[in-house]
């Protein structure tokens, strides 16, 4: 029996990530004689920072019916846990681990359990990298990222630009992309170039009541979906700032803006998130450049700004995962107005909605969005670019069909063979 682990945040927790680890370890579970566990954190970054991680709200047991195993073990703030959780996984006796790595303050942490598991020539670990050079960039990233990933049998990527992050990131290793199984060097760093599968634990409801919920939410005929948390580098001032100029010229379009604010999510009044944030401010004064600091971003104030209170409707929380499928079904278009990208969760469920996608001509979307058949792309940074792609998407509408034959080969149970297959 093949024994694997997945080791990322398990399904207690809420974002993309826990919900990537949850996905790909129902996928492995689903093989015939495997064996599955998922290690995961108890807490995944600095006790300093001022933000509550856990899903509270999701009904559903994600891992319902199915042999997986879970282990909450690893605490960023207790380096004794990073020990701990590589003696539970050699104890497990994994064939492979594959360690989801998206943010470079874990570099410490998972660098420590990879050297650790390292050690034992049976067991491989992979990398599945989220990205490489860090979005918001900071002074220690690169540092904090080399010594993380460094320890890998190899790596899974999910775009091009990843891939060529890695060399420059390690410009003496010789790398080996493999792509559809081309055949590589055999003393070359293996990276599996694959793709963002499409969510599968958001379902579309076939007895959805389109008209009901648009109703509900004083909606117009043409919908523009922002979801996801709300941070700079997705640039909601920029869909906001678009939409409004398109708003001066027709009525019939509405904006839907689903999603929780990154850093607003504790008590402000209690003293324990009062000396968070302080403490936070300080560590981010030190080790980050200014334009990591995301304190003063509010780009919902611009609805007041722009008069939009009437032609907008605004959810600014956490969506439990059972009422995803509202907001994608009520909506016609997903608008990815990112001012950097690397491949996205909130457009892996787009594709499992079959909504076309409005995006910036940034990072990986113009490897994914093809202008004028799954959506339209827009100029980086140029508002009047994005109006015009919003025009264009209600004068020629997306063919869906076109959406779905983008993802159609993007499953879970494809990405989890292949990583099997060529690491």
């Amino acid at each position: 029996m093949k024994k694997i682990v997945c080791f990322g945040p398990g399904p207690q927790f809420k974002g993309g990530i826990a919900n990537y680890t949850t996905s790909l370890a129902k996928a492995f579970d689903k093989m015939e004689d495997t064996e599955v566990h998922i290690v995961s954190w108890t807490q995944q970054y600095p006790a300093i920072i001022p933000r509550d991680f856990i899903d509270r709200k999701s009904r559903k047991d994600q891992l319902e019916g199915t042999g997986i195993k879970v282990h909450y073990v690893t605490n960023y703030n207790n380096p004794l846990s990073w020990h701990k959780t590589a003696k539970l996984i050699r104890e497990i006796k994994p064939e492979m681990v594959i360690i989801q790595w998206a943010i470079a303050v874990q570099g410490l942490p998972l660098g420590t359990i990879a050297r650790l598991l390292k050690k034992d020539k049976n067991i491989k670990v992979v990398f599945d990298l989220h990205f490489v050079i860090q979005k918001e960039g900071s002074a220690v990233d690169n540092h904090f990222t080399r010594y993380g990933i460094g320890q890998a049998n190899g790596y899974v990527v999910h775009a091009g630009q990843t891939a060529d992050q890695l060399r420059q990131l390690f410009p003496s290793r010789n790398f080996a992309v493999v792509n559809d199984g081309e055949s590589q060097a055999a003393k070359a760093f293996k990276v599996v170039r694959l793709y963002h599968p499409v969510y599968d634990m958001f379902k579309p409801d076939p007895d959805f009541d389109r008209d009901y919920w648009k109703k509900e939410m004083n909606l117009q005929k043409n919908v523009f979906l922002f979801f996801g948390f709300i941070r700079r580098y997705k640039g909601l001032h920029q869909a906001i700032e678009a939409f409004a100029r398109l708003r001066n010229e027709r009525e019939d379009v509405s904006l839907l803006i689903v999603g929780e604010s990154f850093w607003n999510t504790l008590d402000s009044n209690k003293l324990s998130t009062k000396v968070k944030s302080v403490l936070f401010k300080a560590a981010k004064n030190l080790f980050l450049k200014k334009q990591d600091d995301e304190k003063d971003y509010h780009p919902l104030d611009l609805i007041k700004a722009y008069g939009l209170q009437n032609a907008s409707y605004v959810v600014n929380e956490f969506v439990p995962n059972e009422d995803v499928h509202r907001y994608f079904q009520v909506s016609d278009n997903l608008l990815l107005f990112y001012l950097t990208a690397t491949p996205s969760g909130v457009e892996s469920i787009g594709y499992n909605f079959q909504i076309p996608m409005l995006a910036t001509k940034v990072g990986h979307f113009p490897e994914t969005i093809k202008d004028g058949y799954n959506g339209y792309l827009a100029n980086d940074r140029d508002i009047a670019s994005m109006v015009e792609s919003m025009k264009n998407a209600l004068n020629q509408p997306i063919n869906r069909e076109n959406v779905a034959r983008t993802s159609e080969n993007m499953s879970w149970e494809n990405y989890a063979t292949s990583i099997l297959r060529y690491l």
